[in-house]
């Protein structure tokens, strides 16, 4: 009996927990919150590229998922040797070890370049980032330089000579500043990734490059316009030359059509200069109308029409200069190169139904790209390029008289302008954590700047540096695709 009686109210007292439990309005929607605020943090840790591993020789080893490289790190078999791109050096030796073959694949533009590292025999997209250049700031610069001069030889103060008397002599293949920067943007990255995987094959987009001459050793005459990739090529051109959205409404992702500005019942050509993007309902709407009637309620709209419609293409006319001389720097690296178009390379992004992205459209480059990619938990790495500095000794008004002192040393306290730091401040009225971009002071007291803001007044000894300054800035890009449910 006294045992009946003990389990008897040890069951009336869960009972009533239970009813407590339930009972406690706030409980479910916090566990409901919080199941949520898990399942973010693992769609994020998932979306993310694969992490850089070297052996102790600093010698590549395949990369590893995020996961087991917290894991190398937690068991302190490993420790991190470089912050961008991420990269773990083992302290333990790795005797023969077996390696999986990567291809880079680059996609040069003007702005962006696209690179991404794929595996071919799993199709396995392993890493990937976008270079933004800085070759228009590079020309600005030099037409600023241009103008302060020739200012000075007009008012007969101190001045250079004019270039025409000054001239040297350009060696073969020199190239000006701003297309040598993207040049060397590229050059730059692909050697710093043989450094740290395996690498045995580049992929480069080239627009010369003839695909259909592969398939078809006979192929000639208007069979190049009837081909497999018969479009992608002008329609490529159309979309990047009016930015991918309606010339006449502005609408963006939407489907657009090749649009005639004089139509051709009223004696209209196919020249490009004649043609632009428009979406249906604006096409339809149009129809055979003058441009000028059609666009009279809108004359800022017509005259930007008009402009861009016989406008250069310098950015494309930039890429096709750079091209050629970024395959032959690439030739001398000693890996075998695969060249591709711009149209197969949109090909094979709609055959695979990926979306738009310099990432994407450089893992699509070549005809060896396979026929399924696994690039769903890709976040790319964005890459700016900086510069190193100039050689400047100080600034100017615009009169070109100097305004600011001389430079000063560039390492202050072993910082220097552009390093990644930690400040961990403990005391004073900026108690808190501050990781970002330094920039150093003579006296010491740096600016810190983070993704919230600029800090002013960082004192160096609190102050630890996470990465060094090489002439480019780091940010997590956006993931293509939308995170799985």
């Amino acid at each position: 009996m006294r045992g009946q009686r003990a389990a008897l109210r040890l069951q009336v007292k869960q009972s009533r927990r239970v009813k407590a439990v339930l009972a406690t309005p706030n409980l479910p929607s916090k566990l409901v919150e919080a199941n949520i605020t898990c399942a973010k943090q693992r769609s994020e840790r998932a979306n993310m590229s694969k992490v850089f591993v070297l052996d102790t020789k600093k010698q590549p080893l395949n990369p590893v998922h995020p996961g087991r490289a917290r894991l190398l790190l937690k068991e302190g078999k490993a420790a991190v040797f470089k912050r961008y791109p991420f990269t773990l050096i083992l302290k333990g030796a790795v005797e023969e070890p077996l390696l999986s073959p990567l291809r880079i694949k680059i996609d040069p533009g003007s702005r962006t370049t696209g690179i991404a590292l794929l595996n071919d025999a799993s199709g396995e997209v392993v890493w990937a980032a976008e270079i933004a250049h800085r070759g228009h700031e590079v020309k600005k610069a030099l037409d600023d330089r241009r103008a302060v001069r020739r200012s000075r030889r007009q008012r007969k103060t101190r001045y250079r000579k004019p270039r025409f008397a000054n001239r040297r002599h350009k060696k073969q293949g020199w190239l000006p500043p701003s297309l040598e920067s993207r040049i060397s943007n590229i050059q730059t990255w692909v050697k710093r990734l043989m450094h740290l995987c395996p690498i045995t094959a580049i992929s480069q987009e080239l627009v010369r490059f003839d695909p259909q001459k592969m398939e078809n050793p006979e192929i000639c005459g208007i069979q190049y316009q009837q081909g497999t990739l018969a479009g992608y090529e002008l329609r490529e051109n159309f979309l990047q030359k009016w930015n991918r959205q309606c010339s006449y409404c502005g609408a963006r992702d939407v489907p657009l059509q090749v649009e005639h500005i004089q139509a051709r019942a009223n004696g209209g050509t196919d020249r490009t200069s004649n043609l632009c993007l428009a979406c249906q309902p604006c096409n339809v709407k149009k129809g055979t109308q003058d441009i000028a009637v059609f666009l009279a309620h809108k004359p800022d709209v017509l005259a930007r029409l008009l402009a861009q419609a016989k406008a250069p293409l310098k950015d494309a006319a930039a890429v096709n200069t750079t091209r050629l001389a970024l395959y032959h720097r690439l030739l001398a690296l000693g890996l075998p190169i695969e060249c591709g178009s711009g149209g197969l390379t949109k090909f094979n992004r709609t055959t695979r139904d990926l979306p738009k992205a310099h990432w994407l459209d450089a893992a699509c480059v070549g005809s060896s790209t396979p026929p399924m990619l696994q690039a769903n938990e890709i976040v790319p790495l964005r890459i700016r390029a900086n510069g190193h500095g100039c050689r400047q000794l100080c600034l100017m008004n615009k009169h070109g008289f100097p305004r600011t002192k001389p430079k000063q040393a560039k390492r202050i306290k072993d910082y220097q302008t552009g390093d990644i730091v930690k400040a961990v401040v403990r005391k004073g009225t900026k108690i808190g954590t501050y990781v970002g971009r330094v920039a150093v002071r003579a006296t010491g007291s740096f600016n810190v700047t983070t993704r919230a803001g600029t800090v002013e007044g960082i004192s160096h000894r609190f102050c630890k540096t996470l990465h060094h300054r090489d002439g480019y800035s780091y940010q997590k890009g956006e993931a293509a695709f939308s995170p799985a449910p």
